[in-house]
């Protein structure tokens, strides 16, 4: 007999909060980062980093559409060979992370 218990959540159903949960989501939200204590968190070493993989489990989901552009920047793109689009994509991802981080 398996002892293993599942549970199957439906995410475009989810209960909704108490209120209690709500506030505690409110006081979290409004925490200074600089006061909440990560002294229990070791730093990271460059050792990890070195190590580090993407989780393997990840895939973001894909939405096609239309883009236009400039025929230059297309030729520059499908001159590095097979895969442009998945260049056009790590370009904006790239751009989308820095803005995210300097926003911060």
């Amino acid at each position: 007999m398996s002892k293993t218990v599942r549970y199957e959540v439906d995410l475009s159903n989810l209960p909704p909060l108490t209120d209690k949960q709500r506030d505690e989501l409110k006081a979290l939200s409004e925490t200074p980062e600089r006061d909440i204590d990560c002294t229990d968190i070791p730093p990271l070493e460059e050792a990890f980093w070195k190590q580090a993989v993407r989780n393997p489990f990840y895939k973001p989901t894909k939405t096609s559409t239309t883009v236009r552009v400039d025929s230059d920047v297309l030729a520059w793109l499908k001159s590095q060979g097979k895969g442009y689009q998945t260049r056009i994509n790590a370009i904006l991802r790239e751009a989308m992370i820095r803005s995210l981080h300097h926003n911060d």
